[in-house]
């Protein structure tokens, strides 16, 4: 099983290293015996909104968002999609949330990859079954669930 990440820091911020991202990305899609290739995006504000009211109608920043590639049939690539993780959402959910932020980055990424893998949560269900999804492959790293409160100290900024 082939896994490639390619890492674009588009912005300054406390974001994480290129091995980390790689190894958050590699941990998903082997948790769903998944191969392939994610471009990923490390990205401010300003950019993260353009693209969520572009591609999704929402006029609003947000945390991650996940483009599954959707190319023509007949071509032949291992592109799974794009992930744009924007640094200033994640840096204050962590801190909002008291949770240690290179976690909460971990747990970023790796929702994003399974939304790119066909995962969603629009329905009750499909949440419950990718909450655990995410809180197993989170847990073989030894970082907490993320949907359990927990009383760990936010790591200095």
């Amino acid at each position: 099983m082939n896994i490639s990440v390619c890492v674009d820091h588009a912005c300054g911020g406390d974001s994480p290293d290129d091995d980390s991202f790689r190894r958050w990305v590699s941990a998903a899609l082997e948790a769903c015996q998944q191969g392939g290739h994610v471009d990923l995006k490390v990205v401010d504000a300003d950019e993260i909104q353009y693209l969520n009211k572009t591609y999704r109608g929402k006029d609003a920043t947000t945390n991650v968002l996940s483009f599954p590639s959707e190319l023509p049939p007949g071509i032949d690539s291992d592109l799974l999609g794009d992930l744009a993780l924007c640094t200033p959402i994640i840096e204050r959910e962590a801190a909002e949330q008291h949770k240690v932020l290179m976690h909460h980055w971990a747990h970023l990424t790796i929702h994003g990859t399974l939304h790119l893998i066909g995962f969603d949560h629009i329905e009750d269900t499909e949440a419950e079954i990718m909450e655990s999804l995410e809180a197993d492959i989170l847990a073989r790293l030894s970082i907490p669930n993320p949907y359990v409160d927990y009383t760990e100290e936010c790591s200095p900024s």
